[in-house]
């Protein structure tokens, strides 16, 4: 049965606009962008079956081209429309944090971060710099690392935000592991920097660790940005 024969309550795109996309399966909404399926699968099922592959939506979006295009019915067109999305979807976030002195709210800061991190497979440090406002300046990928540790200089840390011009900045990284409890590395590396940024009068906000499923931690939130 294609998806025209459906009931239409049960159709994506008529889900989607009677109900909202929040209550669409992740299966259904790569449904809506894959459009079609293939012989014998609908859209959705093609979509199913991409996920049950990959193992998880995280997977599958962070999939290179020709690990994507190993599967029947995707191409380089479907490759360019995800690649698309993603982009789309993190310049929409960095253009609402640029709104207005939106920084004093972790929550949506990581989900900002959450769009930028958490589709890594290494971990990357990333500074955000702020004006006297708390509004963004810029967003820079200052070190990739491996799997589990990436090596972070405090003078580029220093050199970045006097460049700049950063009245303040906002620290953040991904664990690929999924799991964004600090280690004790992390939290010594968020001290030491803290006291760094101190001495030329650049305030450090947060560290904000990015992890799986939306997980994320706050050092500022359990305070421990200082000893």
């Amino acid at each position: 049965m294609s998806i025209t024969d459906w009931h239409e309550h049960d159709r994506p795109r008529e889900k989607l606009l009677n109900f909202g996309a929040q209550h669409l399966s992740d299966a259904e909404l790569l449904a809506i962008f894959l459009r079609v399926g293939v012989k014998g699968h609908s859209a959705v099922e093609l979509a199913q079956i991409l996920l049950d592959h990959f193992g998880s939506l995280h997977t599958l979006l962070n999939a290179n081209q020709e690990e994507f295009c190993q599967i029947k019915g995707l191409g380089q067109a479907k490759y360019v429309q995800f690649k698309a999305l993603l982009e789309l979807s993190n310049r929409y976030f960095e253009s609402e944090l640029s709104k207005g002195p939106s920084f004093s709210d972790p929550e949506k800061v990581a989900r900002y971060l959450a769009h930028s991190l958490a589709f890594k497979n290494r971990e990357s440090f990333i500074v955000l710099l702020l004006d006297q406002q708390h509004q963004l300046i810029h967003s820079e990928t200052l070190f990739t690392g491996t799997l589990n540790q990436s090596q972070v200089h405090v003078r580029e840390v220093l050199k970045s935000a006097l460049d700049h011009h950063a009245a303040a900045v906002i620290l953040a990284h991904n664990h690929p592991s999924g799991d964004p409890t600090p280690s004790q590395s992390d939290i010594q590396l968020t001290q030491t920097l803290t006291k760094a940024l101190q001495l030329i009068e650049i305030r450090t906000l947060d560290h904000i660790i990015i992890g799986d499923n939306g997980r994320w931690h706050s050092l500022a939130q359990h305070q421990q940005m200082l000893i």
